[in-house]
């Protein structure tokens, strides 16, 4: 086992069947930061070799993904103009002889053979072995048969798959792995795995093994789906004499009932949260801590803070819920953190859902500075917006019952009347006129406090709380200030 820190060597290896799930993300960026973390190298590797399952354009939606989050790959697939992102020596299906070598040397070792059994033989050996209550796995039919019987087949040409031979005996194999310590799982409760199909193509178990030798990696950082497997990975190791890399196998996501975190409970596509207005860093920093603790109670880190305290040691064992309302907080302080210049182009779709026309950059700065505090997601933007958008203010339901009481006192209605006529009268109101005009208006009216600011608040906002009041008058300009005044003067709003 490789425990050698000098030469980190780490691959992401996901099979292009569509988008990437968050579950990925997260063996991606535990990749990335352990790489990061040594001076090591991560690669992208695509695993594609069953071609049942592949996704037409899930290879670009993948890079896509990892783009936009920002994990850059050292190695991987290359484009004939030299652009990351297509074919190369990093993509499974174009390496099938190199698979197919290895393969005949396991048989012609003694340490795989050819399985001639059709499908439906192997439908009836599983059905049997159901019915007695057994393990269900192939019960080594073609193991057995001679090797002149086992070449007149070949020769015949029939079908058949490449499997390899698990040992026969009551023995185990314990191994170390850098997250769950020893591991001991019982030859008996192996399978004699299908290492190349009848189509010519390995399956994940050659393939994955074969190439994590010739690509040097040095860590197998993946999903506990893989734990149960990882005894016929080290066996291949051993079968053709090769040095086992460490292997980390990474808790399961969870849906807050604990279920494993699928579609069906919720958003799982990384596509789906940057369709929903998340901040990439955002998403990161939340993955990373599904799983894995800096060790302290701090839970907002970039990613150079991420890279720095990252460790195989301090990732749990148990898995991780998925919290939604965890995520979305955090995402609110990363809009938060974000300069408003950043934030304006990831935030430009959802002001034109808003209907404001985004070629006023200037404005939308305004806009998205005057109610970022306010945002958990940049989907909340036409919500929040909704002070800044055109026609009549529209109330806040929520606190109608309070907004119809501050509204409708005759003091707001002589406010909102000497409001619209001061406004008339300048030519343009900015911090400093506003000011001025409302120490005018509580002079003159004697109102003041609660009862002076509250209602112009509501007729221009529709709501008791939001964006700074300055910010919103120099945003609405002038006309459609008095214009909301006067709405309130003849009950319109």
């Amino acid at each position: 086992m490789n425990d050698n820190m000098s030469d980190v060597r780490v691959r992401f290896a996901p099979s292009p069947t569509g988008y990437l799930h968050v579950g990925g993300l997260r063996t991606a960026l535990y990749n990335y930061l352990f790489a990061r973390r040594h001076g090591g190298t991560f690669v992208l590797r695509i695993e594609d070799t069953d071609q049942s399952r592949r996704v037409e354009d899930a290879l670009e939606t993948l890079l896509d993904a990892l783009d936009w989050v920002g994990l850059e790959y050292d190695e991987g697939p290359v484009l004939p103009s030299g652009v990351k992102g297509g074919a190369g020596p990093y993509i499974q299906s174009q390496r099938l002889e190199i698979y197919r070598k290895y393969a005949d040397q396991l048989v012609e070792n003694g340490n795989a053979y050819h399985c001639f059994c059709s499908e439906e033989r192997l439908e009836k050996v599983r059905q049997q072995q159901q019915e007695l209550g057994q393990r269900t796995k192939y019960d080594k039919h073609c193991r057995r048969l001679s090797p002149q019987e086992r070449n007149n087949r070949l020769e015949a040409g029939m079908p058949s798959v490449i499997r390899m031979k698990i040992p026969e005996d009551d023995a185990e194999l314990t191994f170390t792995d850098a997250i769950r310590e020893e591991v001991t799982i019982p030859y008996e409760n192996l399978d004699d795995q299908v290492l190349v199909k009848s189509d010519g193509f390995p399956t994940y178990h050659l393939a994955n093994v074969v190439d994590d030798h010739l690509m040097d990696i040095s860590h197998v950082i993946r999903g506990e789906e893989w734990l149960p497997s990882t005894p016929k990975h080290i066996l291949l190791y051993t079968y053709f004499g090769w040095e086992v890399p460490t292997f980390a196998h990474l808790p399961l996501l969870l849906n807050e009932d604990r279920s494993k975190l699928s579609k069906r409970q919720g958003d799982v596509a990384v596509s789906d949260y940057r369709d929903k207005g998340f901040m990439p860093d955002a998403l990161l920093n939340f993955v990373a801590l599904l799983g894995w603790s800096p060790g302290d109670d701090e839970e907002i880190l970039d990613r150079t803070e991420m890279i720095r305290r990252f460790s195989l040691g301090r990732i749990n064992k148990s898995g991780a819920v998925f919290d939604v309302e965890k995520l979305e907080w955090m995402n609110g302080v990363y809009i938060r953190n974000t300069p408003t210049e950043e934030l304006l182009e990831p935030s430009l779709p959802f002001l034109a859902e808003a209907g404001f026309d985004t070629s006023d950059r200037e404005t939308m700065l305004k806009i998205l500075e005057a109610v970022k505090k306010k945002l958990r997601t940049l989907a909340d933007i036409p919500e929040k917006t909704r002070a800044f958008q055109g026609g009549p203010v529209q109330m806040n339901p929520e606190e109608a019952e309070e907004i119809n009481e501050l509204i409708g006192q005759e003091t707001s209605k002589t406010v909102f009347a000497s409001l619209a006529e001061k406004f008339e009268s300048v030519e343009k109101v900015e911090e400093d006129t506003f000011q001025r005009l409302m120490k005018e208006v509580q002079q003159e009216t004697g109102v003041g406090g609660k009862n002076l600011w509250m209602p112009v608040r509501i007729a221009l906002t529709g709501e008791m709380h939001g964006p700074d009041l300055t910010a919103v008058v120099e945003i609405l300009g002038k006309d459609r200030c008095v214009r909301r005044f006067r709405e309130q003067l003849n009950g319109e709003g």
